[in-house]
């Protein structure tokens, strides 16, 4: 059987389209991905007819295809938010699936597909237009009616739901409500693909959710279709979305490699495991388990028999509080948590690798950057080379998603003894920039250049044709951070803005 995997991405970000790319090459597994110039920009689709042909051609000696399905139907992650696309059109764009497994018999696909999500604040920078004025009142009337159907809404929350519905436009009401009913009977029909054997596995995030809301409500009805359809152990549901692809690839190398890795792991935090991260859902350690086996690991009670060391640093009440407004990430600055006892976490880290055992950190305190009070205690121990992985990108979900495969792939070479310099170089580029990139950028740097901006006439949403300009100032700025916090790595790197604004960087390690 041929060892070639197809990744169809969920858009073009790094985090989307690099990421994935360089876990799957510390492996001896050939990955292959279409050409970023057809993969759309932002609010601009993919040229999904482009995309269609271009994985027809390139099928026939694949053995696993990864694919997003809302890249297929809709070209990316935005555009599945904006689109005006047809429930026959999508469903007409769906059956390219079947035709791949006509095309290949011993093909296996491993399908995501997104709920869409309804961001709690004003904002038209990833969403429709009206966003910008509706996006607060059209989160709280989807909470609220979530609350309704469920018999738990307050008579003070059918007051604010009376008054809500009066102060969003209809025709912008009628458009988000219809775009989601197309996307989630689309959930429904690839569900469908699952039943037929046309996907092998699936997985349905939940982008940017809550308890309550537009995508609660989804989930549930969703959930029962599969529970319905006797499909729980093949379509996993959970908070997630642009790491996926890595979840999925880590899965197929498991799958290829006849492997099942064993994972334990340890908090910073035992109350911190049951809080609810920001923009999710559940209580971490339920998170944690789904990311663990969609991606075709087990969780062991034994550190000592695992095949690596889970070690995550949760949220807490505190940083929860933080984190309270998306633009919190501007002003972060360094707490101190009874509840945390980071001495004691980086004590055991160090004690486990100096025992030989490979260990990886999940750093979720935060969205939107790196913990510096944990970071600083990993450097103070000597410890940021000797990590099998590290990740504190964006949400939760987020960083859970790259760590987990990259700590997957990497140790089934480490423990078989058979990492090649080469192999080891890609597993220490990964590790490398998700420092540069989640210590340095997130926590540091990007919140000294926004403030910076205003100078040149920008914002933190538009950087306008001052893009070169600004990358060269974070490049500067990432490369003093590295001097000074990652002086035991040595490669060179370049920096550039994916979407023309703050919110993400690019960067690309050379040698």
């Amino acid at each position: 059987m041929n060892k070639k995997v197809m990744y169809i991405p969920l858009d073009e970000r790094p985090c989307n389209y690099i990421y994935p790319k360089m876990i799957m090459d510390i492996s001896d597994i050939e990955m292959i991905e279409p050409p970023l110039d057809i993969l759309g920009n932002k609010k601009s689709a993919a040229d999904v007819d482009k995309l269609k042909y271009w994985i027809i051609n390139n099928i026939n000696d694949v053995s696993h295809l990864v694919v997003s399905v809302d890249m297929l139907l809709y070209g990316g992650i935005v555009p599945s938010r904006l689109h005006r696309i047809t429930y026959n059109e999508c469903i007409k764009r769906l059956e390219l699936i079947k035709e791949l497994k006509t095309m290949n018999r011993n093909l296996r696909v491993y399908g995501f597909n997104l709920i869409m999500r309804s961001p709690s604040y004003n904002s038209s920078d990833e969403e429709p237009d009206y966003y910008e004025d509706y996006g607060e009142k059209i989160f709280q009337y989807g909470v609220i009616s979530d609350k309704l159907e469920l018999n738990v809404a307050t008579d003070e929350d059918i007051s604010e739901y009376n008054k809500i519905k009066n102060q969003i436009p209809m025709d912008v009401l009628n458009d988000f409500l219809n775009r989601r009913r197309v996307n989630h009977i689309i959930n429904l029909n690839v569900v469908d693909l699952v039943k037929e054997g046309i996907i092998d596995f699936l997985i349905i995030p939940m982008d940017d959710c809550s308890k309550y809301g537009f995508s609660a409500r989804e989930r549930r009805k969703i959930m029962k279709y599969i529970s319905d359809l006797d499909l729980t152990d093949r379509v996993y549901s959970y908070p997630g979305a642009d790491e996926v692809g890595c979840t999925l690839i880590a899965r197929v190398f498991n799958e290829l490699k006849n492997r099942k890795p064993t994972v334990f792991i340890r908090y910073s935090s035992e109350i911190g495991s049951t809080l609810i991260p920001r923009y999710e859902d559940r209580s971490l350690n339920e998170t944690v388990k789904y990311h663990i086996i969609s991606a075709g690991g087990v969780i062991i009670d034994s550190s000592s028999d695992a095949d690596f060391i889970l070690m995550v640093n949760p949220p807490s009440e505190f940083t929860l509080r933080l984190s309270e407004s998306w633009d919190s990430i501007l002003s972060k600055i360094d707490i101190i948590d009874p509840e945390r006892n980071l001495n004691e976490f980086v004590e055991a880290l160090s004690y486990y690798i100096s025992k030989g055992k490979l260990c990886s950190v999940a750093d979720v305190a935060m969205p939107n950057g790196s913990d510096n009070q944990l970071m600083q205690l990993i450097k103070k121990y000597n410890l940021l080379k000797k990590l099998l992985s590290y990740g504190g990108w964006n949400t939760s979900s987020n960083t859970l998603g790259t760590v987990i495969p990259h700590s997957m792939i990497s140790s089934y070479y480490f423990k078989k003894n058979i990492f090649s310099k080469d192999q080891l170089i890609a597993s220490e580029k990964f590790l490398y920039l998700r420092y540069l990139e989640d210590w340095g950028y997130q926590h540091f740097v990007r919140s000294s250049v926004t403030e910076l901006l205003g100078t040149y006439g920008l914002n933190y949403f538009t950087l306008k044709d001052k893009g070169k300009l600004i990358s060269d100032i974070i490049k500067k700025k990432l490369y003093e951070f590295s001097e000074k916090n990652l002086n035991d790595f040595h490669y060179n790197f370049d920096v550039y803005m994916p979407w023309n604004r703050m919110f993400e960087v690019g960067i690309k390690i050379g040698g």
